[in-house]
């Protein structure tokens, strides 16, 4: 099976509160309209780190800050084999705005599961929780 490196960002307002945390819902494809953290592939050369500040300012025009790992989720769907560096992250200039997302919404540690997540980001909440305040 295929496996495909991606990284997330787990955006929150402040790195030593995290009292909110930022997710979008999927514009397209398979998964369109669940919820998940915004990132992507990672491309050969770049670190974790590095593809994660390209991808938001692609998906987001925002600047960010790379913090610590959360964790690293594997998670096979049928076609191919996840494997995710997830990072704590903030804003470090710019707004967030919606270039691939269809929505977003910024989560208190009580709303996190009122979303539909996708299956891997699922993995993923359980870990944000413990962290947030």
């Amino acid at each position: 099976m295929k496996t495909i490196k991606v990284v997330a960002a787990v955006i929150c307002d402040s790195p030593d509160k995290k009292q909110k945390i930022f997710a979008t819902a999927r514009g397209y494809g398979e998964f369109k309209g669940q919820w998940e953290f915004p990132g992507g592939k990672v491309e050969p050369g770049e670190t974790s780190q590095q593809a994660l500040v390209r991808e938001i300012q692609e998906e987001l025009a925002t600047k960010i800050r790379v913090g610590n790992l959360i964790t690293t989720i594997e998670y096979d769907y049928p076609a191919f084999h996840l494997s995710m560096d997830c990072f704590w992250c903030e804003v470090e200039e710019g707004e967030l705005k919606l270039l691939e997302a269809e929505d977003a919404r910024w989560l208190t540690k009580d709303k996190l599961n009122s979303v539909k997540w996708l299956p891997a980001d699922v993995n993923l909440i359980a870990e944000i929780e413990k962290s947030m305040e």
